[in-house]
């Protein structure tokens, strides 16, 4: 079955108020997809976003992000009065800290609006995470909003008598957290049900490690390696290569893999339910990290010193296959893929990604080249992480480019961002996915997220909705190389 889709992040949708949101931007680009005859709609992951608006840094597995959360739903649903909702300046970035402190604002006006107990209890007892999260959260407020790892010992550690006495003094900022996820995960299934009537299915992104400041660490410390202080002993990342002469240094936890085996890998078949019932597909971020990871000594400036561990490989994912077979996973297996990799995700089955502005200048065995795609795939002009088609054309060396010039018949004059779709779609790969970046033909101004750099990622939003130009141009390549398929 050959397909299309786009990867268009939420928060980038254009709708009045400085972020996109589960509101009617979502359901017209839902139909935008629909009419184009796309039958994907990809998405980073949809949690409280950490430290730098990061979405792979976030306080919580299972959360949602309450920016995603649409107001004028809850106008129209009478949780706020009529006009509550006064949209902030609009502009081609999100302001995170100016959303945050208006949403934050609105949704207490919400909780306050009505009784909602009994349906917080039943969302509550079918939602097991999110009582501890919601607890977390107002710690994380009362505290100033430092990392749980700053917080006295006796909530720290979670002794009984002060878990017990914070509970109680923080009840009511308890219940408007657990009121929030409710919201968010009401407006997300509306979503998504519309979205599958359409034929489109939600593709999301599961980060492989947890964010060291999050419930999931905070609550589960012993499936993590930390010392008996609760202190990390070796943090994720990558050692150095040809892009980065000190690696990268992305400080999460690392898994304590035995403990979780003798637990039938317990907490990660819940996680993964979970991300079954919240998209169609679920994208797991560095697969290679099942089968090896790379352990870097706690207190580390760089990545430069670190080793590679065994991961807990097929026994994983043979629990997998027995607890969660309902849960449609894609393997990101991007960076360093050896053999133990290959087998692994030939063991496993997975479709795996070849991303073509990684396929030029190099040599003829380098995987993301053409050649070299397998149906079970999923082929990318670029991922959130890259630069535009465009940015990396105007940074290529003309090595590269000559190298794509002869591969994908341009001349100096050709569209290259057009080129490199089309190669996408003319792919063997089954699936093929556009950054909605690269069809609009942006330039370095509207990357995502650029690896290593903190304090202008994420922020890239859509000016206006997709111009019919751009849904002609889906529909022509959907015919040319049928990947209209349902």
């Amino acid at each position: 079955m050959r397909r299309s889709g786009l990867l268009l992040h939420i928060t980038s949708l254009p709708e009045p108020g400085g972020v996109g949101t589960l509101g009617r931007a979502a359901y017209d680009f839902v139909d935008f997809l629909h009419e184009a005859g796309m039958r994907i709609w990809q998405v980073l992951p949809v949690g409280p976003t950490g430290y730098g608006e990061s979405p792979y840094q976030s306080a919580s597995t299972y959360a949602g992000n309450p920016l995603l959360i649409d107001m004028k739903t809850l106008e129209r649903e009478g949780m706020l009065p009529d006009g509550a909702f006064q949209p902030l300046p609009d502009s081609d970035r999100v302001d995170f800290e100016a959303v945050q402190a208006q949403k934050d604002a609105l949704l207490h006006q919400a909780f306050r609006s009505r009784d909602f107990s009994m349906e917080m209890q039943t969302f509550a007892a079918s939602h097991p995470w999110v009582t501890e999260f919601a607890f977390f959260m107002a710690l994380k407020r009362h505290f100033g909003g430092g990392s749980w790892q700053e917080w006295p010992d006796e909530i720290r550690m979670r002794r009984e008598e002060a878990m017990r006495r914070y509970r109680e003094e923080m009840k009511d900022e308890i219940e408007y957290h657990i009121f929030v996820q409710m919201i968010f995960r009401r407006q997300w299934h509306a979503l998504k049900a519309y979205a599958n009537e359409k034929g489109i299915q939600l593709f999301g992104d599961m980060p492989i490690y947890v964010a060291e400041d999050s419930s999931d660490t905070w609550a589960n410390p012993e499936i993590f390696q930390f010392d008996k202080n609760r202190r990390p002993r070796k943090v994720a990342g990558v050692p150095p290569d040809y892009f980065s002469e000190d690696g990268q240094l992305w400080g999460n936890p690392l898994y304590h893999w035995d403990r979780l085996k003798k637990r039938n890998y317990d907490w990660w078949i819940a996680r993964l339910k979970a991300m079954g019932e919240l998209y169609d597909l679920v994208r797991v971020d560095h697969f290679i990290g099942f089968a090896n990871y790379y352990a870097i000594p706690f207190g580390s400036k760089t990545a430069k010193i670190g080793e590679w561990k065994m991961g807990p490989g097929r026994s994983f994912f043979n629990q997998v296959r027995a607890d969660a077979p309902e849960v449609n996973i894609i393997a990101e297996d991007l960076g360093e893929v050896n053999d133990r990799v290959k087998r692994l995700l030939k063991f496993c089955g997975f479709p795996g990604m070849k991303v073509l502005s990684f396929a030029f200048g190099s040599g003829e065995d380098n995987p993301h080249l053409p050649a070299h795609h397998g149906e079970n795939s999923i082929v990318y002009t670029g991922t959130h992480d890259n630069d535009t088609i465009l940015g990396w054309w105007n940074q290529a060396d003309e090595n590269t480019k000559a190298h794509a010039m002869q591969l994908l018949h341009m001349d100096e004059d050709s569209d290259v961002a057009g080129c490199m779709i089309e190669e996408a779609f003319a792919s063997t790969a089954d699936t093929a996915i556009i950054p909605m970046q690269d069809f609009l033909r942006l330039g370095s101004e509207a990357r995502m997220n650029t690896p290593g750099t903190v304090g202008n990622n994420w922020g890239w939003r859509m000016k206006m909705p997709a111009p019919d130009t751009v849904k002609k141009e889906i529909q022509a390549l959907i015919e040319k190389y049928q990947r209209g398929g349902r």
